[in-house]
């Protein structure tokens, strides 16, 4: 069996040998643990059958892992100077291709047809670099890739605000946002003593299991999202005063407006953070009828 990278002594030799400094502006932060990297593979039910899309896969820690169980890796690496450390780490597996680019830019579609045609399902797992996490998960879902689901690690209280519940401080536009495409749930909280370097908070492991078809049936998607967004834009305001305020005419349409909540019977002083997914699906397709047809 091969020595595991992600142990601090082996990554320390990887690093030095290499001259490796890490960049603050790309959120590197390596993990030096290779009992965590293992139950995120677990966790990501990730067999024979599985192509795998890794983001950021620093010096292949995570990569290696994948590689001894999926199908195929293939992983997208946006800093350059990995490149030959990855080259050399990664050679005992002939199943990985490292992609040198930034995902957010990828045609992941095309990159799913050349690579996983052998595959039975896709995962993306992957230890996401903070300050792009939103963005990642968000590209990964509305691109509405052939997935079977999303296993990441990121910031906790991304995590916690992504599987939050309504009626809770967590709950959000990124709640619904991620809710609404998947089921999500967090599966393991990660000290920050893994990492090199140390971040400044701790993580946690979230498991998002993509639904067949979205959680609520709608009219119109590109609105019900309007109206999320602005029923959230100053969470202490009530559900009225933050829908006139932040929807375009919202001034205009204070009237249609409190005609359309108390037509689907939500009671415009509640707050946002107050409803649930359906209610907000009720309230969109109800509100869209009625300004389509104004």
């Amino acid at each position: 069996m091969m020595k595991d990278i992600a142990t601090p002594i082996r990554t320390k030799a990887i690093l030095e040998k290499y001259g490796f400094s890490f960049k603050k502006s790309l959120g590197q932060n390596f993990l030096i643990e290779p009992n965590v990297l293992s139950r995120i593979v677990d966790h990501a039910n990730v067999t024979e059958k599985t192509g795998v899309i890794e983001i950021g896969p620093g010096i292949g820690a995570l990569t290696e892992q994948l590689a001894r169980r999926a199908k195929k890796v293939v992983a997208f690496e946006i800093d350059q100077r990995l490149l030959p450390i990855l080259n050399e780490t990664l050679a005992p597996y002939s199943n990985v291709t490292v992609i040198h680019q930034d995902v957010l830019e990828a045609n992941l579609m095309e990159a799913i047809t050349e690579h996983f045609n052998e595959c039975e399902e896709i995962m993306v797992v992957a230890n996401l670099p903070y300050y792009v996490t939103t963005p990642i998960i968000m590209k990964l879902l509305e691109d509405k890739l052939p997935l079977k689901g999303i296993v990441v690690m990121l910031q906790k209280e991304v995590a916690d605000r992504i599987a939050a519940n309504p009626s809770t401080k967590e709950y959000g536009s990124l709640s619904i946002a991620v809710q609404y495409y998947t089921d999500a749930k967090t599966v393991m909280t990660v000290p920050k003593t893994v990492f090199v370097p140390q971040p400044n908070v701790d993580s946690a492991i979230i498991r998002l299991l993509v639904r067949d078809e979205p959680i609520v049936e709608l009219k119109n998607e590109s609105f019900f999202f309007q109206i999320v967004r602005a029923s959230f834009a100053q969470r202490r305001k009530t559900l009225l005063n933050n829908l006139v305020h932040f929807l375009p005419n919202g001034k205009e349409l204070k009237p249609v407006i409190e005609a359309t909540l108390a037509q689907v019977e939500i009671d415009g002083r509640r707050r946002g953070e107050s409803l649930s997914i359906e209610e907000f699906a009720k309230l969109s397709d109800a509100l869209d009828s009625v300004l389509n047809n104004a």
